[in-house]
């Protein structure tokens, strides 16, 4: 007379589903990184190539700010500073300092252009009134955050000039450089690919584990 074998356990239908759907969510995220990656390299040849130019844009008053005018240079017109943001950077030889950054009248109307007129030692706006400022376009200081930007709640950002020649008695600013757009679009895929790994061996192992007599 043959023993009775037991009845072989099922994989849950329920949570296999949960979980491979989960994967292939992670999955979908890496993908996604690694098109980013290779959107955010063309964007930095196009910085890149708008720092090798030498003529001069429009500067781009109403953001969104399109990427073609970034790192190219620009003039424009302060007829009044009326507000000033001071903010920490360095100067062109590596010093620190406060940025003094100008929120410009241009017209009767309009958000008006922020204008970087370069370093000083202290928070004491510059004693300056405004005139014509030429120097490189590069993104405002006040840049919307991942979480308003996925809210869809971002405010198109303005862009602002780095003067070439600060004002008296300041420091030419530093300009950014192309180079330093970040790019960890990879690590952001590999991290994505390895979760669901980890993810699908966790789950296989407590499958397992759970099944044993």
């Amino acid at each position: 007379m043959t023993e009775p074998t037991e009845p072989r356990r099922r994989w849950p239908l329920i949570p296999t589903l949960l979980v491979l759907a989960a994967i292939a969510v992670m999955i979908g995220l890496g993908v996604w990184q690694l098109q980013r990656k290779s959107e955010k390299e063309a964007l930095i040849v196009l910085y890149q190539r708008n720092m090798a130019m030498s003529s001069l844009v429009t500067y781009p008053v109403l953001p969104p700010v399109e990427d073609r005018f970034l790192y190219r240079k620009s003039s424009v017109v302060c007829l009044e500073p009326v507000r000033w943001d001071q903010r920490s950077g360095t100067d062109r030889q590596g010093k620190s300092g406060i940025r003094m950054i100008a929120d410009c009248r241009t017209g009767a109307e309009g958000p008006g252009v922020l204008v970087d007129v370069g370093i000083g030692d202290d928070f004491d706006p510059p004693e300056w009134t405004g005139g014509t400022v030429q120097g490189t376009i590069v993104p405002g200081p006040e840049q919307p955050t991942v979480m308003e930007r996925a809210m869809g709640k971002a405010v198109p950002a303005r862009a602002m000039l780095i003067a070439d020649r600060p004002i008296e008695g300041l420091r030419a600013s530093a300009v950014p450089s192309a180079d330093d757009t970040p790019n960890n679009h990879l690590a952001y895929a590999v991290q994505w690919f390895l979760f669901a790994a980890a993810a699908l061996v966790i789950y296989i192992l407590a499958v397992r584990r759970r099944a044993r007599p």
